[in-house]
């Protein structure tokens, strides 16, 4: 699919801010247009769905053009004819352009809620591991692994610790 060419959407400046400060969370540096392939991925892959919320969108300023896939404009389309009526009923979308900004408000939402479960961790969270893994390799009487074998261990001992736990406490 991606072969087909590109096509254009219009998103309102809200919208468009929106997915900016979504691209800047969850994909850094990342294309805004490769981020909506992604997005649709994940709900094509069942990662998430997209659900309704109560959506303030500011609909003020001028349409700017966003150039994308075809297949993501296929994808937007296909939502249109099956959501198009229920969108206009909740939010006064008419036209595909509406829709489009409404839609991607929501996709946004439930990509936010999908990750509520998700822990955000940096390098600098593992310093903890790394002195460990050095006690571990200063011991003569254990025998030395790498890094990640080490880390893979430790975080799976953890894992099990927190199990056990959450069994003792839902008795």
């Amino acid at each position: 699919m991606p072969g087909k060419g590109y096509s254009t959407i219009g998103l309102k400046p809200d919208v468009l801010s929106q997915l900016e400060n979504l691209t800047e969370t969850f994909y850094p540096g990342m294309f805004l247009p490769s981020t909506m392939i992604i997005l649709m991925n994940e709900v094509k892959r069942g990662y998430y769905s997209i659900e309704s919320y109560r959506i303030r969108n500011s609909m003020a300023g001028r349409y700017s053009t966003m150039t994308i896939r075809s297949d993501i404009k296929e994808w937007l389309k296909a939502n249109y004819d099956n959501l198009a009526d229920d969108y206009e009923r909740r939010y006064g979308a008419k036209c595909f352009a509406n829709f489009v900004s409404y839609f991607l408000v929501n996709l946004f939402e439930s990509k936010i809620n999908s990750q509520g479960n998700i822990i955000r961790l940096k390098e600098s969270d593992f310093k903890w591991i790394q002195d460990a893994y050095k006690k571990q390799q200063d011991g003569e009487d254990l025998p030395k692994q790498s890094f990640e074998r080490f880390a893979d261990a430790y975080i799976k001992d953890i894992l099990k610790k927190i199990e056990m736990a959450k069994k003792i406490l839902t008795v």
